[in-house]
């Protein structure tokens, strides 16, 4: 079998999981000829990486010579992993100079650049993949599979509840995702994850968002209001040591070798204090959000929980969902460092109250409840990065009547919520998605057992 040419565009964390599948378990079908990224030491890392296991040198290049990437290396899909603000130029460069695009959610962070991309894809007639790994993750297919086979009948509301813990949650406050004007706020950076599986559980499409929130436990003012005297700027200083607010990029070597060492080259810093100024994304965010086909959504995300994970519950004409997931049922102060954005799915450190786990139940009107059986997931997002990866590089096994795999639409339609949101936000009043000009304003039923558009 011929191999397909990679070209990878960001070379951070995220990177790994596609450097490590193409040198690894898709080698066969996948080759990484090319890195892009303005850091030269953070792609050395990556390209040593890939080296080591085998997988020869890729050429490096800045993301100024995307297109010259695209024509030197040969190279047909682009896997986008940089940081979200600059996702909408470099998958219009990338369909313009002839790749199809592989990209980390969020799809962009604005209705400017989503208007962009979708009328790149649209012209060029190229494939725009966008890895919303928890759809793979098998207990949330199971709701799905649950919701698209009329159990409860048709869904009239659903409840998110989602929790960040302190080890998780207070990540987003140390690094880029901090600047709303870089990561769209925790509304889209985080939350286009939950709003895509709201939409693909519920098969509609969000038209109106009220949203309410604000940073409340993070920053510097809630520090000082709390009474919790001066901070380190950095979590690697010895004046942090046994911080546990702190992260320590010494203690991890890979942390260290992208981030610490590199700062040098760009000023970025990894381990700023979640308490220092600056930081103008919110920490706690509620929103209720209408669909097309008559279905409210009400959504909640807090990032200073002592807990990790999320409650879905999913009402319909005959009956009620619940989907309760636990993903870490307690966090420990750990000595060095820890990547804060794994979720230790494990649950490290938790108590027999609330062990890590997961149970989705279904009534039905006049009936006793019954648990749902969840095939078990193998790997990190409950076993969704494994599948989605097969799917992305070998394709799907099959007929695929849940309709996992996101196209540019779909991608759409979960920014929109989150793009609404922050109007919302900011001008304390309900927003119609209508009014962000996205072009996604389809029926319900959107994506149940068929493809929403082509790039699907």
């Amino acid at each position: 079998m011929k191999k397909r040419r990679y070209g990878l565009v960001g070379t951070g964390m995220r990177a790994r999981l596609y450097t490590d599948a193409i040198t690894g378990p898709h080698r066969d079908v996948a080759e990484l000829v090319a890195l892009c990224d303005t850091n030269e030491g953070r792609m050395r890392h990556y390209g040593d990486r890939v080296a080591a296991a085998g997988g020869g040198d890729p050429a490096r290049y800045h993301p100024d010579d995307l297109a010259r990437l695209i024509g030197e290396e040969g190279v047909e899909r682009i896997v986008v992993t940089s940081p979200d603000h600059t996702h909408a130029d470099i998958v219009v460069g990338a369909l313009e100079a002839g790749a199809d695009v592989i990209v980390e959610k969020p799809l962009a962070i604005d209705a400017d650049g989503a208007r962009a991309i979708a009328r790149a894809a649209e012209r060029t007639g190229r494939r725009v993949t966008v890895t919303h790994n928890y759809r793979y993750s098998p207990r949330n297919s199971a709701l799905k599979r649950l919701v698209h086979s009329g159990a409860i009948g048709t869904p009239t509301s659903a409840h998110f509840e989602w929790v960040l813990d302190t080890r998780h949650g207070a990540d987003y406050f140390r690094r880029w995702h901090r600047e709303k004007d870089r990561s769209g706020g925790l509304l889209v950076h985080k939350a286009s994850h939950h709003f895509d599986l709201v939409n693909w559980w519920l098969g509609d499409t969000p038209v109106r968002v009220y949203a309410s929130g604000g940073l409340f436990f993070y920053g510097a003012d809630n520090a000082r209001d709390r009474g919790l005297g001066p901070r380190p700027a950095r979590g690697s200083a010895e004046a942090a040591a046994g911080d546990p607010w702190c992260l320590d990029l010494r203690g991890d070597p890979a942390l260290k070798s992208l981030y610490l060492d590199q700062e040098h080259r760009d000023g970025y810093l990894r381990d700023r204090d979640v308490f220092d100024g600056g930081i103008s994304i919110e920490d706690n965010l509620c929103a209720v959000v209408d669909y097309a086909g008559g279905p409210t959504l009400s959504y909640s995300l807090n990032a200073h929980a002592p807990w990790e994970g999320y409650r879905v519950c999913v009402n319909g004409t005959e009956g009620r969902a619940e989907l309760s997931v636990v993903e870490r049922g307690a966090v420990r102060p750990v000595s060095g460092a820890v990547d804060p954005s794994a979720v230790d799915e494990r649950g490290g450190g938790a108590v027999a109250v609330r062990p890590p786990g997961e149970r989705l139940v279904v009534q039905r009107h006049w009936e006793d409840a019954r648990e749902v059986t969840i095939p078990r997931g193998e790997g990190a997002h409950g076993g969704g990065d494994i599948r989605m990866l097969r799917e992305i590089f070998v394709g799907p096994d099959g007929a695929d009547p849940l309709r996992h795999q996101a196209g540019y639409a779909d991608g759409l339609r979960s920014v929109a919520v989150g793009i609404a949101g922050n109007v919302s936000l900011a001008e304390r009043r309900a927003v119609d998605i209508a009014e962000l000009r996205l072009g996604i304003e389809a029926g319900p039923n959107v994506g149940v057992g068929r493809s929403a558009d082509r790039s699907s």
